[in-house]
């Protein structure tokens, strides 16, 4: 049973702004969710959670942990496993962790895999794709270019595309990180998760249908989801910043955004040097290693952007640790 909180609900985003329509919504449901966590069973791991202890405690869920590396795992699996694959294999577009993702999950399951990267792809997450033995083309500056290299491939082979974010078995995959943080820990009032493309977050929404807060967080530099919130709709951004290889999308997914707008209750948006003061804090203090986009969700409270009330429990998605670069060292 939830406690009471000294702060008042926050207004859903629902009731603030007009919902746009998407039917990949209403296919993302903790049914669904459910059925991708059987699904997925076996072939990825059940990450552990941590309290950070301090004036205000935060429970961590370490989904870097995760196998390869971050949350992708769970889509890429549940996408494979449950989608018709042609000979010509499966492909993807991604700024790296989802291409990790994707190339291990082709592997185990016996398939071929072509992966498009930008040329921002961090060192660690092109190596990781390419010891898979997966086809690794390096395209254009941002994920965008490799989008449109991929769909040129699609033409040309058939390939299946495993879609990074916007995709409900994507999502669904992504959600079963939310059931299995609820069934870990005791019931949290406010979750913070970090935000790309928005399958994560969407996902983690999807599960939680309001029953816990579900607050999104983006860095100041690609806040893809805190725009098209205000827009009222998707909206092109611009993308720079240190965790822009994992959080740098364009546009918010059609369906993830559909999903946030019922059901996350804000963005807040955190600057590069707080991230960075969120990788190092995280290493100081629970010797964790999260790549910038990993600890991004961290760097909001550690920030002050964030205050919790007294009697809040609040978690925090820890969800990448492909990095080359030593939290110490920030």
């Amino acid at each position: 049973m939830k406690r009471a909180l000294k702060r008042p609900p926050l207004t859903s985003l629902a009731a603030r702004r007009p919902i746009v329509q998407n039917r990949d919504m209403d296919h993302v449901t903790p049914e669904k969710i459910e059925a991708a966590a059987t699904t997925i069973a076996g072939h990825v791991r059940k990450t552990p959670t941590f309290t950070l202890d301090g004036p205000h405690p935060i429970a961590l869920k370490l989904e870097h942990l995760q196998r390869t590396g971050s949350f992708k795992a769970r889509g890429a699996f549940n996408t494979l496993m449950t989608i018709p694959v042609s000979p010509a294999g499966v492909t993807a577009a991604s700024g790296g962790n989802h291409g990790v993702a994707v190339a291990t999950a082709a592997a185990a399951l016996g398939h071929t895999a072509t992966i498009f990267v930008p040329e921002i792809v961090n060192p660690a997450k092109l190596a990781a794709i390419k010891a898979t033995g997966a086809t690794v083309h390096i395209t254009g500056a941002r994920y965008s270019d490799a989008y449109d290299a991929l769909r040129q491939h699609v033409d040309q082979t058939g390939a299946a595309v495993i879609e990074a974010y916007d995709h409900p078995k994507t999502i669904a995959g992504q959600g079963t990180v939310a059931l299995e943080w609820e069934r870990q820990s005791d019931a949290l009032d406010t979750v913070f998760i970090a935000v790309g493309g928005g399958g994560l977050i969407a996902g983690v929404a999807a599960w939680f249908a309001g029953r816990t807060r579900v607050i999104g967080v983006e860095p100041e530099t690609s806040c893809c989801l805190a725009a098209a919130l205000d827009a009222g709709e998707p909206v092109d951004v611009d993308v720079s910043g240190v965790a822009a290889d994992s959080l740098g999308a364009r546009r918010i997914g059609a369906a993830p955004f559909a999903i946030a707008q019922q059901h996350v209750e804000r963005v807040i948006r955190v600057p590069d040097e707080a991230i960075q003061a969120a990788q190092k804090d995280l290493w100081h203090r629970a010797r964790i290693v999260a790549e910038p986009g990993g600890a991004a969700a961290y760097a909001a409270l550690l920030s002050g952007r964030y205050q919790p009330a007294e009697a809040e429990r609040v978690g925090v998605l820890i969800c990448g640790a492909n990095t080359q670069t030593a939290p110490w060292t920030l």
